[in-house]
């Protein structure tokens, strides 16, 4: 295995929580200390090692989209100096430390697992998604790859209901995978112009898009206050209304945002 550098303090096991927390991640498969994902067709096993990860295989196919998926964008060393000044933040960085948020490397995924998780616990979310990627997606060895645009745009409406998805959510997967929006041009745009083109499209609202902007493209001020999860950390930590909270944030509402409900999922547990 090769070693991928991580800035220290880096906790990876802490780090991918999110793919334990809710039920089996099929795509980003954590299994004995290891955590999963395909990438064009290869399985990939990353593991906690000194100065970061070790990566099976890494090579200039796999470095990026692990990468993205440790959430390496992010650059945490100024965002933990600035919440260390606030007495709030400072505490959950502390509970926190060696949390680097994961993102979700691809955008159709994204969007995807956005749909699954509308309105639904995400235990649920991550149950029908899971029965989603064994019916359409490709296994290798631990993990699956997520189903391809192009295989859940030959899908039917009924054969997602099947899975568990509502006929709504069903014809918004099917509807998204048939649309021409233009996922790879999405990166180059400004947060508001990424709002307007994703609320667009049938199925994808307000808290799509701003968890579009937060979990796959990284933007530092994206905060989902329409999110019942983070609305429920804010009023944890704070006491307060989402929306009263982050203008506070500023410039760091996106990284706030991940330390906030992972720091709520933490303090719930002990």
């Amino acid at each position: 295995m090769t070693l991928l550098p991580v800035p220290a303090p880096y906790d990876f096991e802490l780090s991918t929580e999110r793919f334990r927390a809710f039920g089996v991640d099929r795509a980003n498969r954590w299994h004995d200390g290891g955590l999963y994902r395909l990438v064009l067709g290869r399985e990939v096993r990353i593991e906690a090692a000194a100065g970061g990860v070790e990566v099976e295989p890494l090579d200039d196919v796999t470095r990026p989209v692990v990468s993205k998926l440790l959430g390496l964008e992010f650059e945490l060393e100024p965002f933990v100096a600035w919440a260390g000044r606030r007495p709030v933040l400072r505490e959950v960085a502390r509970l926190l430390a060696g949390f680097r948020p994961p993102l979700s490397p691809d955008p159709f995924e994204s969007l995807v697992t956005s749909i699954t998780a509308q309105q639904v616990s995400l235990y649920a979310a991550f149950a029908i998604r899971s029965r989603l990627i064994e019916r359409y997606g490709c296994r290798a060895g631990h993990a699956y790859g997520f189903p391809p645009r192009e295989r859940l745009a030959a899908a039917s409406e009924a054969e997602l209901v099947e899975l568990g998805f509502s006929r709504r959510k069903a014809e918004y997967v099917v509807g998204l995978a048939r649309s021409d929006l233009d996922l790879d041009g999405l990166a180059v745009l400004s947060d508001d112009a990424v709002r307007v083109r994703l609320t667009a499209v049938r199925g994808l609202g307000a808290w799509t898009a701003d968890w579009y902007l937060a979990r796959h493209l990284a933007r530092p001020r994206a905060w989902p206050a329409g999110d019942l999860g983070l609305r429920k950390a804010v009023d944890l930590f704070y006491g307060l209304d989402v929306h009263a909270v982050g203008d506070r944030l500023d410039p760091y509402q996106n990284l706030s945002a991940h330390y906030l409900l992972t720091g709520a999922r933490v303090v719930a547990r002990r």
